[in-house]
């Protein structure tokens, strides 16, 4: 086997530990080591030939969480013409990723990691943008910062996730729902039925 191939298992290995211990800590967060091992089907001895502590942890799964949902905003259009879909797309393509949102919001102990926090800034920056360029057109409400805005979406998207786990919410009316509640809340009236899916 050949060290790019070595590397590439190794990091696909690491990649579904983190993405298991992340499902985990969504519903149990002092969840321990040994429990997110099991979680994840491996041996504790497996899980620090990849992480040292769980301080190690929690900041690979933020940066997971951060690589994963950027991915995902990327393959989203930002051209002019494409721009009055962004929402919708965005919403469509996040809910997925709810638990990766609801760990980036809810540790706390990683609030202070210089590392985390400019990746969540470099992710949040592109995002942030478009919402004004969508308050200059009238999509979204003027007395409202960028930040509010991003930030109630960033808790919907949580709270969409958990409520289609649950089954609650079916999964094709996911994104119809969240968007309907986001722009009957920060949207100018009579633009919310402009955006659909």
């Amino acid at each position: 086997m050949s060290n790019k191939t070595r590397s590439a298992t190794r990091e696909a290995r690491m990649n579904a530990i983190l993405d298991a211990a992340t499902e985990l800590l969504v519903e149990k967060p002092t969840s321990s080591l040994h429990e997110i091992a099991e979680h994840a089907k491996i041996g504790i001895a497996t899980l620090h030939r990849y992480v040292e502590s769980r301080e190690q942890l929690l900041l690979k799964l933020g940066l997971r969480a951060i690589e994963v949902v950027g991915e995902t905003v990327r393959q989203i259009p930002t051209e002019e013409e494409e721009l009055n879909n962004y929402i919708p797309r965005l919403i469509e393509a996040l809910i997925p990723q709810g638990d990766k949102i609801h760990f980036l919001i809810h540790h706390s102990s990683l609030a202070y990691n210089s590392e985390l926090e400019a990746a969540e800034a470099k992710l949040m920056e592109p995002l942030s943008q478009i919402i004004g360029r969508l308050q200059e057109r009238g999509y979204f409400r003027q007395d409202m910062t960028k930040e509010w805005i991003l930030n109630v979406m960033y808790w919907m998207l949580f709270v969409t996730w958990q409520e289609v786990q649950s089954g609650r919410l079916a999964r094709n009316a996911a994104a119809s729902l969240m968007l309907e509640t986001v722009f009957s809340g920060v949207g100018m009236q009579g633009h919310s039925r402009t955006l659909t899916p």
